[in-house]
Order: C-alpha cells, then sequence, then structure tokens
C-alpha cells in the first residue's frame, strides 16, 4: 500500500485545481485518482469536440437518470466527463460564475466564508482572461478563458432582438452584472480547450509531488473507526489500496461523490441497510438536495444558408470551417457550437435574471446530435433556480455499478410559471423586427402550440438537463449539513468533499468554473488547516 499525505479522488474540475494547488503549495504527497483515462484524444481538445465525446463511452459516463415524473417518466441522459479534466474536458466551454446574489445566499445560509466577496478573489485567481487583469477578472490564472472571434450574422440578430425587448448588450456576463444579451467568452486559449487538467495540471508535469493514476475506479473509502485513511480503487483489474496520512479528499462530483459515501457506509442508515451495507455513520442528507438546470430547446429553421447546419452538408463546407481554426482560430471548430448568451428577466416579478438562453447556429434533436438538413438555429432556455430537489441513492452496493439518480424536474408549480414565462420571452425574441427576416418557421415546438397548457406539455415532452447537478453533498453550518463550511464530512475525520455535489444551492449559470474555485478554496482550507505556508 503506496502512502501519501494526500488523496484527491476524482481528476475534475475541482480535483485537478484542488490537487494542483496543494501540490504548488508545498503540502507534500498527493495522490489523484481518475477512473477514465488520460485526455489524449484529440476530440477533448477542439471546441467542437464536444459533439464527439457526448456519446462516447471512453470519456463520458453516460448516465441515465431513473424516470422523471414531471416529465411524463421519461429517463433522461446525464452525460459526466470521465478523463483527465472531468465534464471541463467535454463540456459546452462556456465560462459563466453566476450571480453575486448566489454566493451571499449560500452565505446567507449558515455558509461564512462563501459569499460574493470570498470568492471573486478565487475566480480571479484562477483565471487567465484574454483581456486581462481588471476589478472583475484574473489575467495570471490557471484557466484559460478566451473571446469568440469572429462575428455571425444570426447571432448579431439575436442581441438585436434582446435590445429590441430591453434586455441590453453586454460583453462580459462575468461582470458589474450579469443581466444581458451578447457573446460568451469561452474556457479556451489559441482555439483549443482549456479544461481542468490542461490548466492546472500540465504546468506540474514531471513533480515528484504529485501522482495522477488514470483508468482507477474508485471503489471505497479504508476506514480505521470514523477516520479515512485511504482508498481503494481498481486498475488494470486489480484492486489497489492507497493510503492518506492526512485526508482523503472526494471531487467525484454530485454523483459520485454521495456513491462513494454510501458504499463506504456513509449515509442514511435505511439506504444503506437496504444494500447491506454496514452502517458507519447515519449521515441522511448524503444524496439528497440535488438541483439541476431542466432546459428547453426551440428549433427554428432559417431562411438563409449561413447555419453550422449548412456549412457541415459539404466537404467544401467542412474545409472552410477548418481552415479558419487553422488560419484565424475562429468559427465552430474554435467555439463549438454556443455562440451566443442572454440572461434575463422572464417573470414579472423577477429583481435578478431568472432564465439564461444558450444560442447556437446549428440545431439538431438533441444536444450533440446529428445536425438537421436544413438550415436551421437554436434558442435553448432554462429556469436559473429551479425549487425542484431530487436526489441520489444506491441501486446496489456494487462499487461498478452506476448511482440511481432522481432529478425530479419540473415538480414545483413556480418552476412550471417561470419556464412559461421563458417560452414566451423566447417566442417574443423570435419575433422581434431583428429576428424575423431570419425565421422561416418554427420547427419546434411548432405554431400549433398556443396555449400554456400546450407549452407545459412541451417542457414534460422535450424538457431536459443542461448538465449542471449539484448539491448532493450539501455544504452547511446545521447539523443535517453534509460538510460543514470548511467541506470536511460530519462526524468523520480525515475525509472532504470538494466538487459541485457542496453547493447548498444552484448558481445562476454555468457551474464549471465554480466548480474550480470550490477546488481552489478547498485548497485553502486544507492548508490553513494543516499549517502549510
Amino acid at each position: 500500500m503506496r502512502t501519501f499525505q494526500y488523496i484527491v479522488v476524482g481528476a475534475g474540475s475541482a480535483g485537478c485545481a484542488l490537487a494542483a494547488r496543494l501540490v504548488e503549495n508545498g503540502a507534500g504527497a498527493v495522490l489523484l485518482l481518475e477512473a477514465g483515462p488520460a485526455d489524449k484524444n484529440i476530440w477533448v481538445h477542439i471546441p467542437i469536440g464536444y459533439g464527439k465525446t457526448m456519446f462516447n463511452p471512453n470519456y463520458n459516463w453516460q448516465f441515465s437518470s431513473e424516470p422523471v415524473p414531471g416529465l411524463n417518466d421519461r429517463s433522461v441522459y446525464q452525460p459526466r466527463g470521465k478523463t483527465l479534466g472531468g465534464s471541463s474536458s467535454i463540456n459546452g466551454l462556456v465560462y459563466v460564475r453566476g450571480q453575486a446574489e448566489d454566493f451571499d445566499e449560500w452565505e446567507k445560509l449558515g455558509n461564512k466564508g462563501w459569499g460574493w466577496r470570498d470568492v471573486l478573489p478565487l475566480f480571479k485567481r484562477s483565471e487567465r482572461n484574454e483581456r486581462g487583469s481588471s476589478e472583475y477578472h484574473g489575467g495570471d490564472g490557471r484557466l484559460g478563458v478566451s473571446n469568440i472571434r469572429g462575428k455571425h450574422e444570426l447571432v448579431e440578430a439575436f442581441i438585436r432582438a434582446g435590445e429590441e425587448n430591453r434586455i441590453p448588450r453586454t460583453d462580459d456576463f462575468n461582470g458589474a452584472t450579469q443581466e444581458g444579451v451578447g457573446y460568451y467568452q469561452l474556457t479556451t486559449r489559441n482555439g483549443l480547450r482549456c479544461s481542468s487538467a490542461k490548466g492546472y495540471l500540465r504546468p506540474l508535469r514531471g513533480n515528484p509531488n504529485l501522482t495522477i493514476e488514470t483508468d482507477a475506479r474508485a471503489m471505497g473509502l479504508i476506514m480505521e473507526g470514523k477516520r479515512a485513511v485511504g482508498v481503494r480503487y481498481m486498475q488494470g483489474g486489480k484492486v489497489v489500496e492507497a493510503r492518506a496520512d492526512k485526508e482523503v479528499i472526494l471531487s467525484a462530483g454530485a454523483f459520485q461523490s454521495p456513491q462513494l459515501l454510501m458504499l463506504s457506509g456513509i449515509g442514511a442508515a435505511d439506504e444503506l441497510e437496504k444494500h447491506g451495507i454496514p452502517v458507519l455513520h447515519d449521515l441522511p442528507q448524503v444524496g439528497k438536495n440535488l438541483q439541476d438546470h431542466l432546459q428547453v430547446r426551440l428549433i427554428y429553421k432559417c431562411t438563409k444558408p449561413i447555419t453550422t447546419n449548412d456549412s457541415l452538408k459539404t466537404l467544401w463546407g467542412q474545409a472552410r470551417i477548418g481552415m479558419r481554426w487553422i488560419f484565424r482560430k475562429e468559427g465552430p471548430v474554435a467555439a463549438g457550437i454556443q455562440l451566443g448568451g442572454m440572461f434575463a428577466r422572464a417573470c414579472p416579478n423577477a429583481t435578478r435574471p431568472d432564465v439564461q438562453f444558450h444560442f447556437g447556429t446549428i440545431s439538431a434533436d438533441m444536444a450533440a446530435g446529428k445536425p438537421h438538413d436544413f438550415s436551421g438555429f437554436t434558442v435553448s432556455m432554462c429556469q436559473l433556480r429551479p425549487k425542484s430537489r431530487g436526489y441520489v441513492s444506491l441501486k446496489s452496493a456494487d462499487p461498478l455499478a452506476a448511482p440511481s439518480i432522481q432529478p425530479n424536474y419540473f415538480s414545483e408549480k413556480e418552476d412550471h410559471d417561470t419556464m412559461l414565462a421563458g417560452i414566451q420571452l423566447t417566442r417574443r425574441l423570435m419575433s422581434s423586427s431583428a429576428m424575423q427576416p431570419y425565421v422561416a418557421e418554427e420547427f419546434r415546438p411548432g405554431p400549433s402550440m398556443k396555449t400554456d397548457e400546450d407549452m407545459i406539455a412541451f417542457v414534460r415532452d422535450q424538457g431536459t438537463t443542461i448538465f449542471h447537478p449539484v448539491g448532493t453533498c450539501r455544504m452547511g453550518s446545521d447539523e443535517g449539513s453534509v460538510v460543514d463550511t470548511s467541506l470536511r464530512v460530519r462526524g468523520v475525520e480525515g475525509l472532504r468533499v470538494a466538487d459541485a455535489s457542496i453547493m447548498p444551492l444552484l448558481l445562476s449559470g454555468n457551474t464549471n468554473a465554480a466548480s474550480m474555485v470550490i477546488g481552489e478554496k478547498a485548497a485553502d482550507l486544507i492548508l490553513q488547516t494543516d499549517g502549510t505556508p
């Protein structure tokens, strides 16, 4: 059994940041375990490769939810990254932090040290924005953040449509205010994806204090009484054990961090006993509080052959896309599919943005699916702060089995009202004088869907995740929380959780950047505890 000071389980958005910062700051030997392979596939690094990794079982866990009652008992596909960088290696690259009010709400719930004034310096520390350092941005961090190069006629029309509807144009969704419409910034550098693995781990290549094991599937914690002392994992068909002299940190994500806790006897006693797992520590909230962004994708046929659908139809069109990337680092290869964005107030009583839009110059039956044979574009809309709550539980005591995931989407009336308001706003945008010259027809849901009841039925039939699960190891100062504000698992020594599962409330936007900041914050907390300079 090899021994390290720290073992980090999961080399995803948070895990890479955490492991790197521990090593950089002289914390001693760190073992970073990743269940998937190294990030050597070219499609991991090319932004448009999002479409190639979405359904690749080598780089994607390809989870599916249990049947969701609020979505006509449909099972919803739940992709999660399975390679160095985790989901930051397969996501849509959008760089969004959330709203300042989100973090201040965390603090109001008792999470001292997690307010906006506390986390903004960490966002800046993590960020290498091509615009340089400023009041809201960092210019010399690890995570590459870039502008989308080149403008697109459709995105420009979408921005003007927003302005017609009193939504201001913005060039920064992560500045003084999030509200507005414009182009997203992306987690790219020089036209290539900047995952957490690329940003945080590559600069430490060859450092003797960082050991990275890939294709290493964690099976459970090694416990001595109520102290975590190591990890048991499967690699090359063999069970391997590693010991941590100081701490084990779970960074396996909102689905698998709670699963590993439960497999190790930490969770709701009745849930563990149901699967024959000895109860080490009864912690009922493990796996509860699952939150995610539910999206609907409205698809429109375009009057002009200017969409990515058109470019991909012919070899010449594909060659032009490739040349734009090679020579100018712009276009679909460099930017993926989500070019335009909007944060807006859809409900009449909203005091801050309650819906988010991802505007793509491509259309398909599902995200990263085969493009339609017509000129098409997609307006994806999601509710930012849903009230619906789900859970993660075990299907069995087999550590190689997938967890049971029940997001419980669309179970609260407030969610119905916000999604309905968001669809109505989408249609107003598409009916604007700016967009009308480009809209041949609404392909989905279609002009026959007119009433509120029709739209609710559309959400139930077509709604799906936009891939932001959080909350299943909730942080809090109350005894019912899974981890305390220092991310230590309650009732267990030598064990922390550091990933999106600790979020008490879902952020108003994409969760990747904040997950890296959770890794940064966890490293600070650990170093402070251990007295490392």
